[in-house]
């Protein structure tokens, strides 16, 4: 069985999150997100270009954990997928583009924070205190 993947997007925040809603009353959250980019030199050093800036769009839960924890600036990890649609202008129809963010977080390369876990008071499995009887073969 192969591992399922899905399209990835690493980037910063470079507008707020704007929260609104669907047709169908769902939270659909927009902003404008940047991408860095870097050129590889002949030395093998690299040279920061000038990023790149692009829509994202995340529904519902997605939506509403970007509008809560996300500002200006912060680094994330997304994943979705890329959702292309016709836009008409006084010079045609342009195809424009948008990240679908199905889920996000903060990029933990370059934010610090703390994890705070749930504590859970599920039993311990039988043999977390001793080992498991041996077997004979």
């Amino acid at each position: 069985m192969s591992i399922p993947t899905q399209l990835s997007l690493v980037g910063f925040v470079a507008s707020s999150p704007e929260l609104h809603f669907t047709n169908e009353g769902a939270e659909c959250c927009r902003l404008r997100v940047g991408v860095e980019q870097w050129r590889k030199e002949v030395d093998g050093s690299f040279t920061k270009l000038d990023p790149t800036f692009h829509d994202m769009v995340a529904f519902e839960n997605a939506a509403r954990e970007i509008y809560a924890r996300f500002r200006l600036d912060d680094s994330f990890v997304a994943s979705g997928y890329v959702h292309e649609y016709p836009v008409d202008n006084r010079d045609g129809t342009v195809i424009k583009e948008e990240f679908v963010a199905r889920k996000i977080g903060h990029n933990a390369n370059k934010t610090h924070y703390v994890v705070q876990r749930e504590h859970r008071t599920a039993p311990e499995p039988a043999f977390a205190s001793a080992p498991p009887p041996a077997v004979a073969l």
